[in-house]
């Protein structure tokens, strides 16, 4: 529940650009008077996610996600709608009343800063056992990775005690109950066990957020065990896919670029020998959660993946990540090393600082790397890598200017005959195939939109259209009203609209959809005034379309009257409304 009048919602929100904020998180394309990109909030290849500065809303048509500038940071963020309110208050130059929390508000915002209490507290005592005798094992670790007592100190390393309750016990001790211990991620309960530590005999990376603060940890077994690493499970603090280890000091850096790399040793010892603009993702694929966060510090990103086959895998699954999120990328080769920790030990950082100069271009390592399937002594082998080089340039780039300058340093690097490469794409170009967003993998972790029945499309598509081109509603505002749309969310935003029309206003969807306060109600807001017109009409004449619209809307409101029992009067008056629509051309 927001605790700010609608006064100052409003003025904060139409002093806010929701391009702008979203653009720091989105890459977003400029296609006729929208934005569109991939949805932050569902895997997805095509940019079905639209940002509209008419409206000042979002919508994705693939999952339905959509409101205005404060649901969206609510969403990605995991914000309340008071912190999204105060950081767009604080960018606008608004200066915010102080008011009183609200009950909801206060227990959210207790709990959260009682999970991040609890953090700091286990990163001090997992600090202080590392420099005590019970954390010997994890401290000859480190130092046997050449970890200095600074490095040790600056990102905070620990250990636990080889007692699988220590924390809980201690915390206990702090005062904290199970409860919001459990919600913590660090300590489990059971009837059996009762309260015991997530981690146990490890050595301790603590997570920091953006901000510095603990949000969870990573732990390495010592001895044997599995798993060898172990994360903090995701908790109202912590979202895995939204963190990257390291991001809290690699913010700070100077140089241009951030090197992405795939563990917790590589970022440490990079940071160590100097390169402080090195993160990694925490034990996970690199997501489009990830993507944006970097695209919100960086233009480039310079990959420190391993280099074995898995790691090469990993870094051509995030090439087209990063590239979807208007990130350049290139490769840094750290042959005949494994990762770059290894590498740092063995060559040193002035060698590293020479493969950063000499990174290559990502589509040339797609390249270099597909080469490798294919025997290029036979000639068969020699001519299908060489089409399959040329059908990814016509799919990577566009332009002219682009081919062009890829064929002449592709043709150069893998000895393919210039001219032939050329002839070849051109044929690809005559049967059709062109630069084209990759098809949409399926997503089973994402609800898709439940089909609606088309008496819904009919007043979403009135509601948008009414939004859209304000200047039919003196056309029709005889035949429809608001209690001709469905009872709830439908019926009560049709109302603002009217209201907002018959005074001759413009209604503003972003400021209605701030009318609702959940963040599922938005959702429905956004479908609302999103539900397009051109797709719909279906190449009819727009009149035409109009009226039927308007027709299907009438007669199901006459319908749903008789069903619950309205009066004579006012079905024989909803009739003759209905006669008169037939009749009339708009």
């Amino acid at each position: 529940m927001p605790y700010y009048s609608e006064e100052i919602i409003e003025e904060v929100r139409s002093r806010t650009d929701i391009v702008d904020v979203i653009s720091q998180y989105v890459n977003l394309q400029k296609k006729g008077s929208q934005y569109f990109g991939l949805c932050p909030f569902h895997n997805e290849k095509t940019g079905s996610f639209s940002v509209s500065p008419q409206k000042q809303m979002y919508y994705c048509f693939g999952c339905g996600a959509g409101g205005n500038v404060f649901s969206f940071l609510m969403n990605y963020n995991n914000m309340t709608f008071n912190e999204a309110m105060e950081e767009l208050a604080n960018k606008a130059g608004v200066e915010l009343p102080k008011r009183e929390m609200t009950y909801q508000d206060r227990q959210r915002e207790s709990k959260r800063e009682k999970l991040f209490e609890i953090n700091k507290e286990a990163a001090s005592y997992y600090y202080k056992i590392l420099r005590s005798d019970a954390g010997k094992r994890a401290l000859d670790y480190f130092t046997g990775r050449q970890l200095s007592p600074e490095t040790m100190h600056k990102f905070g390393l620990g250990a636990t005690s080889k007692y699988s309750d220590s924390l809980y016990k201690y915390l206990r001790q702090k005062g904290y109950e199970d409860e919001i211990l459990k919600d913590s991620g660090l300590i489990t309960l059971d009837e059996k066990r009762g309260g015991h530590d997530k981690f146990w005999n490890r050595a301790m990376f603590p997570i920091f957020d953006a901000g510095g603060k603990v949000v969870a940890f990573g732990g390495r077994v010592m001895g044997e065990g599995e798993p060898k690493y172990l994360n903090s499970p995701e908790t109202e603090i912590f979202n895995k896919s939204k963190t990257l280890f390291g991001l809290y000091f690699a913010r700070r850096t100077k140089r241009a670029q951030f090197i992405l790399c795939e563990g917790y040793m590589d970022v440490i010892s990079l940071h160590q020998a100097g390169f402080d603009n090195a993160v990694a993702s925490l034990g996970t694929a690199l997501t489009e959660g990830h993507a944006g966060i970097l695209k919100r510090f960086v233009k480039d990103v310079y990959l420190s993946y391993d280099s074995d086959g898995a790691g090469q895998k990993a870094a051509l699954r995030a090439i087209p990540i990063l590239k979807r999120a208007g990130i350049s990328c290139r490769i840094i080769n750290m042959s005949p090393y494994k990762d770059p920790d290894e590498f740092i030990k063995n060559l040193g950082a002035q060698e590293y600082e020479k493969r950063i100069a000499d990174a290559e271009n990502s589509f040339i390592y797609q390249i270099r790397q597909l080469e490798k399937n294919y025997d290029l002594t036979d000639p068969e082998k020699k001519s299908d890598f060489q089409k399959e080089v040329a059908k990814m340039i016509v799919l990577e780039f566009s332009s002219d200017l682009e081919r062009e300058n890829y064929i002449d340093t592709v043709s150069r690097l893998f000895m393919i005959p210039k001219e032939g490469l050329k002839k070849y794409i051109r044929t690809l170009g005559e049967q059709g195939i062109t630069a084209r967003p990759e098809p949409e993998a399926k997503d089973f972790s994402v609800k898709k939109k439940p089909k609606d029945d088309g008496i819904l499309v009919s007043q979403r598509l009135l509601l948008t259209w009414l939004v859209e081109e304000p200047t039919i509603y003196k056309k029709i505002k005889s035949y429809i009203g608001q209690d001709d749309f469905e009872d709830g969310l439908y019926r009560q935003v049709a109302g603002e609209v009217l209201s907002v029309l018959e005074s001759d206003g413009i209604p503003d969807p972003g400021a209605i959809s701030t009318h609702f306060e959940d963040l599922e109600d938005q959702k429905v807001v956004a479908a609302l005034f999103n539900t397009s017109v051109g797709e719909l009409t279906d190449g009819k004449d727009r009149s035409k379309a109009l009226k039927e619209t308007l027709l299907r809307i009438k007669k199901h409101s006459l319908e749903q009257a008789q069903k619950n029992g309205a009066d004579f009067k006012s079905l024989i008056a909803g009739k003759k409304t209905l006669q008169s629509l037939e009749g009339v051309t708009f």
